[in-house]
């Protein structure tokens, strides 16, 4: 018998004005600004913030500290598969620090980690692409 995987649930809730609130008591995104927080900069947004949350946890685990801050690209278009429009690519650009540093096989396996363990970014048929830059 296999044991159940964990699951975890999330909730948001749009007002007749679209403003968007957390099942967590979050503040306001305001839904009525979407020239400028379209659905897509949420998406990009959800990825960036997950795979350094996803880090964060890992760098706990190891007993380093870490600062971190990290800006995503993405594209829309149809994809060719099915001709539906989805992120085709994504690129995930990130800086980090740790400490007490690392050495450097530590330090890809956390990054690797980090990766893995987005959600997000597992969850977009096309794959991000990392880049890291470790100062």
């Amino acid at each position: 018998m296999s044991t159940p995987a964990k699951s975890f649930d999330y909730a948001v809730s749009l007002d007749s004005t679209w403003d968007a609130r957390s099942d967590r008591g979050g503040g306001v995104i305001a839904g009525a600004d979407e020239a400028s927080w379209t659905p897509e900069h949420l998406v990009l947004a959800g990825l960036a913030r997950c795979t350094l949350t996803s880090l964060r946890y890992h760098c706990v685990r190891a007993g380093t500290a870490l600062t971190s801050s990290a800006t995503v690209h993405g594209t829309v278009t149809r994809r060719d598969s099915d001709g539906r429009f989805a992120f085709v690519e994504t690129a995930f650009d990130g800086v980090v620090s740790f400490e007490p540093r690392p050495d450097e096989s530590t330090i890809a396996e956390l990054l690797a980690k980090a990766e893995r363990d987005c959600f997000v970014g597992a969850s977009l048929t096309a794959p991000p692409v990392y880049s890291w830059r470790v100062e």
